[in-house]
């Protein structure tokens, strides 16, 4: 991403002036006369909302420190991108370690009043924060699907199920129970407490740029803990509306603060910071082992959200209908961009063509565009490098031996636009079967036996989701308690939740998030023992 030189003057609300928030694009000669007039159709929707937004102040484009938007102390800009045009949504800070640094001061001081409230008055914070967000859900999901490209529909939904975290965890607050423990002599009386950890360096993907961060944010908050938001630099500005509502929610200033730009100093200077006592990340395995050795230094509890390689196990005896829904529903979700998107789908030999034959249909159906526009189910992906990772997958296993069905190539769309494709005769040595492939991909492979599938679905250093198709009970039983993965889909798809945990084994992560089990991880347990407790 190039940096700019000098910051654009903030106008008094915090947003920039329009004319730097749009650029227009650059259509090359080459391209198709459709492709140029669709660019030229969304150019100016894109525009159209992003005007809407700015004018209404919804567009936040500076750092938020202590309650503060701020710009980038050197003056340092980096660029965000609408996926689907290549425009320049907005110029924000390319902030860095003392910005972070200062961030982190900001959330110490106030854990010091925000961990004291109580938690009936945490939790009516957090309820207005959820308030706010489902008020202003079309602005947020507009915003998502301008940075980030997914239809609006899914963004939408997103900002529900973003949401959703915030509710339950407002709930949440009040159910924070110690314990008391029967004492071993007489005059001991032994209890236990659970206590915020403190400040929380919450680090987030840009595939889902709100729900990755409520999800952290909503039980740290709860539990009375104060966070310093690092999002992706690809979407920072979902972040940063959710982030004023918190504000506005009257969440106190510096209980949330969000920073991003130079995402190894931001990084480096949360591992250093004594301060922070908790490091909470959902993103790649690589980065994540990295933060994990780094959140020694300083023994931080860390939780780690990262890759997933999810096998989907279609069964001879699979109702074939749900089979293919559940599969849609799980692989081209986001189009693709998904750590529990099916990444290998492996199919009993009994049902393989009729499955691959039946899938393609419904794929093909798949429509592919601007996440403006009507019907869209398919946006585009994220950046160049996305569509060349894809692309590097899929002419490996081109080269092996499998077979295009389906898509296999650029959409005619241009830019970063790929088209949804279903491949067969994929094998376990396939790059495609060993990594994700994070795009719109569906690898078929084939078993013959219950055991086969099961061998082939482990073996992975990945365990973060899987899905089986059967109408076998006692299958449906044996074989996810067989599976090696935190989260089993039994002939479903979709199996987020704010009320389950989510969390993967293996190489895929430490910790779970959601639910009544992802408080635990923002809270410490401290056992107090009385002595002489008998006399006068």
């Amino acid at each position: 991403m190039r940096r700019m030189a000098m910051a654009y003057k903030a106008l008094g609300s915090g947003t920039r002036t329009l004319r730097h928030l749009c650029r227009p694009s650059h259509f090359s000669a080459s391209m198709h006369p459709q492709a140029v007039l669709f660019f030229r159709q969304i150019s100016m929707e894109a525009q159209s909302v992003a005007a809407r937004l700015n004018s209404s102040g919804f567009l936040r484009t500076q750092g938020l420190i202590g309650g503060k938007w701020v710009d980038a102390y050197d003056g340092k800009t980096i660029e965000v991108h609408n996926p689907a045009t290549g425009e320049v949504i907005a110029n924000v800070p390319c902030m860095g370690e003392r910005e972070t640094n200062d961030a982190i001061a900001s959330a110490y001081d106030t854990f010091k009043s925000w961990s004291k409230l109580t938690a009936a008055e945490r939790s009516k914070c957090l309820r207005k924060w959820y308030d706010l967000i489902v008020a202003h859900k079309e602005e947020l999901g507009q915003l998502m699907t301008l940075e980030q490209g997914k239809p609006l529909k899914e963004a939408i939904g997103e900002v529900s199920y973003g949401a959703s975290f915030i509710e339950f965890f407002a709930e949440e607050a009040k159910r924070v129970y110690g314990d008391i423990i029967p004492p071993t002599l007489a005059d001991r009386r032994l209890f236990v407490l659970k206590q915020p950890v403190g400040v929380v360096g919450a680090i987030s993907p840009w595939n889902f740029p709100l729900a990755m961060i409520t999800r952290k944010v909503g039980p740290a908050l709860a539990c009375g803990c104060t966070v310093v938001i690092k999002p992706s630099e690809l979407t920072p500005l979902t972040a940063l509306a959710a982030a004023d509502l918190s504000l506005q929610a009257g969440i106190p200033p510096g209980a949330v603060n969000v920073v991003f730009g130079n995402a190894p100093a931001i990084g480096d200077a949360l591992l250093a910071s004594p301060q922070v006592r908790k490091i909470t990340f959902t993103g790649s395995t690589a980065v994540g082992k990295k933060l994990m050795a780094g959140a020694a230094g300083t023994v931080k509890k860390v939780s780690l959200e990262l890759g997933g390689n999810a096998p989907c196990i279609i069964f001879d005896d699979a109702d074939l209908d749900v089979a293919i829904k559940g599969t849609l529903a799980t692989k081209f979700r986001n189009s693709g961009q998904t750590c529990v998107c099916a990444n290998r789908i492996i199919v009993q030999e009994g049902i393989y063509d009729k499955f691959a034959n039946g899938l393609s249909k419904a794929v093909q159906k798949m429509q592919v565009g601007d996440g403006f526009h009507e019907g869209v189910s398919q946006g585009p992906l994220i950046n160049e490098a996305a569509v060349q990772k894809v692309e590097s997958f899929l002419n490996d296993a081109k080269s092996k031996g499998a077979k295009v069905l389906l898509g296999g190539k650029r959409h005619s769309l241009g830019m970063t636009f790929y088209e949804p494709t279903v491949i067969t005769d994929v094998k376990s040595e396939m790059l495609i079967s060993r990594e994700e492939v994070f795009g719109p991909v569906a690898p078929l492979l084939r078993f013959k036996t219950e055991e086969e599938a099961i061998h082939i679905a482990n073996d992975t250093n990945a365990g973060l989701a899987a899905y089986i198709f059967t109408t076998n009970m006692q299958r449906s039983w044996r074989v996810p308690e067989a599976l090696e993965y935190g989260i089993v889909g039994v002939n479903e798809g979709l199996i987020s939740t704010e009320v389950a945990p989510f969390g993967g084994v293996k190489q895929s992560g430490l910790g779970r998030e959601g639910s009544k089990y992802g408080m635990d991880e923002y809270l410490e347990i401290k056992y107090i023992c009385m002595g002489n407790m008998i006399g006068n």
